[in-house]
């Protein structure tokens, strides 16, 4: 049997207005088509729906019994309908997006306020990691999109897309009423005691590797803080912390100085997988995150010479 639901609505404008005639006017059908549907459900079911006369038609026994199943049946199918059309319009759903802490301080927040406000509907579930494990956790599919941190000239992750989204500058924050000069060489700052990341941060083994390449050694004033607690610590003048240029945007407490000889840069990146394609509210997403990365790396912005927006194809 294979009842569609065209013959259902069919029968039910025919049970309802009781003439054939008038229920193809109804449906904008003509009147053979029509009969034609209903003369093929009755064949489906084994079993004649109405009785036909000149006045009209009622229904039989048989048509009896299935009215109310055919209508619980187009009203479940208009109900599917409703919310895709829902759901395509983001007026529901949901987004699991990870970041690194240096990331959801800086670049998502402004993603998320934006978003949110497009789409109050959309659920949002934020998770904090690595790179790594947010990478592991999109391909287990428990994100559907993540932003990573690369240092490699074209990365590869198995199963993972990588589109690059911007390259971004460390640079050296102090409270803002400090005499910190606007730029640091890597040795100079080696003498300033630092506030320095807990060792899990990816941001704490760059910056490591960094001072270890040049065969200088580090003077630390408080070590193993989170994110929050690390600004606020170079806010009091606790001492200097190396952080991503983005983190200082907006915060009027800090200030920040370029790192030289050398500088040190990291590659923002947006990850999805690549076996399945996103739903309406990630791809939403997706295209939220490439405008605030355009935004904050348009030319004349206050982060324009520490942040570099990558190319990226119209099919991204």
């Amino acid at each position: 049997m294979q009842v569609k639901l065209d013959q259902l609505r069919s029968f039910e404008a025919v049970a309802r207005v009781g003439h054939f005639t008038r229920a193809a006017d109804e449906l904008y059908l003509a009147q053979p088509s029509l009969s034609r549907q209903i003369a093929a459900l009755e064949a489906d079911l084994g079993a004649e729906l109405f009785h036909r006369g000149s006045l009209g038609a009622t229904l039989t026994n048989a048509g009896e019994l299935l009215l109310p199943i055919a209508r619980r049946m187009l009203g479940d199918a208009q109900t599917a309908r409703e919310k895709m059309d829902e759901l395509s319009g983001l007026h529901r759903g949901r987004v699991r997006l990870g970041a690194p802490p240096t990331l959801c301080v800086s670049l998502v927040a402004d993603v998320l306020a934006a978003f949110r406000s497009a789409h109050p509907g959309v659920e949002l579930h934020i998770t904090e990691g690595g790179s790594r494990f947010l990478v592991e956790a999109l391909n287990e599919g428990a994100l559907d999109l993540a932003l990573v941190v690369t240092r490699a000239v074209n990365p590869t992750v198995p199963g993972t897309e990588l589109i690059p989204l911007l390259a971004e500058e460390l640079v050296v924050v102090s409270s803002a009423g400090s005499a910190m000069p606007e730029e640091l060489t890597l040795k100079e700052l080696a003498h300033i005691p630092q506030v320095a990341f807990n060792r899990s941060y990816d941001l704490r083994v760059a910056t490591d590797a960094a001072f270890s390449a040049a065969g200088l050694e580090t003077v630390v004033a408080v070590e193993g803080a989170e994110m929050d607690a690390v600004l606020r610590f170079v806010e009091r003048g606790l001492g200097v912390a190396v952080v991503p240029a983005m983190v200082v945007h907006d915060r009027p407490g800090l200030r920040r100085a370029r790192l030289v000889s050398p500088s040190l840069t990291r590659t923002v990146n947006l990850a999805r997988r690549n076996d399945v394609g996103p739903s309406a509210a990630a791809a939403a997403m997706q295209q939220f995150v490439f405008d605030i990365v355009d935004r904050l790396a348009a030319p004349g912005t206050d982060l324009a010479r520490l942040v570099t927006a990558a190319p990226r194809d119209s099919e991204n």
